[in-house]
């Protein structure tokens, strides 16, 4: 393979990302957009892997070299669901200069076509000191199980993530996790006008307020605390029943000095309602910031910092960092964009990231 031209690739990135918002793709419906991604790589001559809606390929100009280590570059092509206010459709993109408007576009569509253009470019090198796999992934909105998680096992062993989300080009070397808990108050039902019973509502709040201004003790440097909110609560079926069962949802953000079960141990000695998690398996992401492609993307200008935001480093058991095009405040918002100068400048920082990187 010839050394590709990098501004038809990145002219190609453009249209690619015009399409993907074109191909509605929320969580567990990314079918359509999968294809037409692959059909993209196909198109460069990539053998692309398929499980559900992740798929995956790996460059070719480094196979003969044996023990070399192993980077994945990873995005995901899902979105969440249009909320209100949009002015324009969702799914349709809309380019305005150097504006492009559409669900996705942000994220992580941007970063998707960044990654892609860098992989197809570093593949076309005569040769590279490591080998490269990019994947595509499904459900990182829902952090579902058909997401990147079901693939890890066949992709070998990974030595380097890099995980595609608007971090304006920045990198985090730190990421917070995330755990769900389910809480169930369970009191005893009674006639309200007779003030019999034992009142689930009262049991579940005087937990909440607890834990309202409960504070863990370990601060992270990047990170900070681990933070805990009360977000959901339900109780009571009707006006005149004291109602025997109040349920509530916490949710709690992890750094890197906890183990989740340890946090949920916390808890669970903490309240009177009887609890169950939901989700404990995203957990706080933390690289050495003396590793190699953390040092060389401080080489070439980025900065460091740690996200208060989950993403599918959560779950990567290897060492990763999270850089990717965009801002991560324009995610889910209405009028989603991206700028297009930013795509262009993404491509060029990934491939001076990884042209010469050696660990």
């Amino acid at each position: 393979m010839s050394v590709v031209n990098l501004q038809v690739l990145k002219e190609e990135a453009i249209q690619l990302l015009i399409q993907i918002i074109n191909t509605p793709s929320i969580s567990e419906q990314e079918n359509k957009v999968s294809f037409l991604i692959e059909d993209y790589l196909h198109q460069h001559g990539f053998h692309v892997k398929r499980k559900y809606n992740n798929i995956w390929t790996e460059n070719n100009n480094s196979y003969k070299k044996e023990n070399i280590p192993t980077i994945l570059l990873n995005s995901h092509h899902d979105t969440v669901k249009p909320g209100k206010n949009w002015s324009t459709d969702p799914f349709t993109a809309v380019q305005q200069n150097n504006k492009l408007i559409g669900l996705g576009s942000n994220d992580a569509g941007a970063s998707i076509v960044s990654l892609i253009s860098a992989f197809i470019y570093l593949s076309s090198l005569s040769e590279l000191p490591y080998r490269l796999i990019l994947s595509i992934t499904a459900e990182e909105e829902i952090s579902g199980t058909l997401g990147v998680r079901s693939i890890l096992p066949e992709l070998g062993s990974i030595d380097l993530g890099i995980v595609g989300e608007p971090t304006q080009m920045q990198v985090a070397i730190a990421e917070k996790g995330l755990i769900v808990l389910d809480c169930v108050a369970e009191g005893e039902t009674g006639h309200s006008a007779r003030n019999t019973g034992i009142n689930a509502i009262y049991i579940a709040t005087r937990d909440i307020e607890y834990l309202r201004y409960f504070s863990f003790d370990r601060k992270s440097e990047l990170l900070g605390f681990p933070t805990i909110n009360v977000t959901q609560i339900k109780g009571g079926i009707q006006h005149n029943v004291i109602p025997d069962i109040c349920t509530f949802v916490i949710d709690i953000r992890t750094n890197e000095l906890y183990q989740n079960e340890e946090l949920i141990d916390i808890i669970r000695n903490q309240i009177h309602s009887k609890m169950k998690p939901r989700s404990s398996h995203s957990n706080s992401s933390f690289i050495n910031p003396m590793h190699p492609i953390v040092l060389k993307a401080k080489l070439i200008g980025r900065n460091t910092y740690g996200s208060p935001t989950l993403s599918d480093q959560s779950i990567m058991p290897f060492s990763t960092i999270k850089m990717g095009v965009g801002d991560s405040g324009r995610s889910h918002t209405p009028n989603e964009y991206v700028w297009i100068s930013e795509i262009m400048e993404g491509i060029d920082i990934y491939i001076c990231l990884l042209k010469d990187f050696n660990f």
